[in-house]
């Protein structure tokens, strides 16, 4: 039984309205998952027995509730050359996928095969129903690349630890040249601005960064020299970098001073 459940109209990125509701189980009248009032709750072993009402049809009924066991699972754990078999538990209810990792003697390990009771290779199985998983050490994980130079672009990888952080939008080397960050890509969608962990990264999409001219104004009379010869383009008011302004005002040349008439 669930503590809460959220519905929401997911034709919209704005969600309008979210109702949260507490204590949701399937109800046998409704034939759909409800909030629940919960009139008796008994302890049995180590689960619990519920007595409900629903939320929305009134119907009352009972939902025992009890604590997977766990199963130990043989997996076969490879480190470059080497590998062995280890026996790991995991609670029997529980769904496994090809690309899952988890810690096992203080290593992070990638499952890339399962097979099921009856020889075949899956995707994903129900832990019950795996007679043996393969995973190989993972704590380097492989990050895709997008380089974009111009209007070209190619793919490469890179292999970093899984930990390594990216930010979108900083610089970073690559081909012995330097790139910026365009967007960082996740299971969930593009961020243009965060920070993501490499194991958490499907692709990085790198463009190379404008190149700064060396003959480029460094102070405002050579910025003022180099409108008026067209090379930053057309604007006839350029607004001056706060970095370019002066922190003091420059005083004025004084005037000539009259000379005292002699008598």
């Amino acid at each position: 039984m669930d503590d809460e459940y959220a519905e929401f109209d997911d034709d919209d990125d704005d969600y309008d309205e979210i109702i949260i509701m507490e204590n949701t189980t399937h109800c046998p009248e409704c034939d759909d998952k409800t909030g629940h009032a919960i009139l008796r709750e008994r302890k049995v072993g180590k689960g619990t027995d519920f007595l409900l009402k629903c939320d929305e049809c009134d119907k009352v009924h009972s939902v025992q509730v009890r604590e997977p066991k766990a199963i130990e699972i043989s997996f076969v754990l490879s480190e470059g050359a080497d590998s062995r078999v280890a026996k790991i538990e995991i609670d029997e209810d529980e769904t496994i996928w090809v690309g899952d990792v988890f810690e096992h003697d203080e290593a992070h390990w990638e499952i890339n095969r399962l097979e099921s009771r009856d020889g075949r290779s899956k995707t994903n199985l129900i832990v019950g129903q795996i007679a043996r998983a393969n995973a190989v050490r993972s704590d380097q994980v492989l990050v895709r690349l997008t380089l974009t130079k111009i209007h070209v672009s190619k793919s490469d990888s890179i292999t970093v630890p899984r930990d390594t952080e990216f930010k979108a939008g900083s610089i970073m080397e690559h081909w012995d040249q330097r790139w910026r960050i365009r967007a960082i890509h996740t299971g969930t969608g593009r961020t243009m601005t965060g920070r993501v962990l490499a194991h958490d990264i499907k692709r990085i999409y790198l463009h190379e960064p404008p190149r700064v001219s060396d003959d480029a104004p460094h102070t405002p009379r050579e910025r003022r020299q180099a409108w008026k010869e067209g090379r930053l383009g057309d604007n006839p008011n350029p607004i001056i970098p706060d970095a370019e302004k002066s922190g003091k005002s420059k005083s004025k040349r004084p005037g000539r001073r009259q000379k005292k008439a002699r008598n």
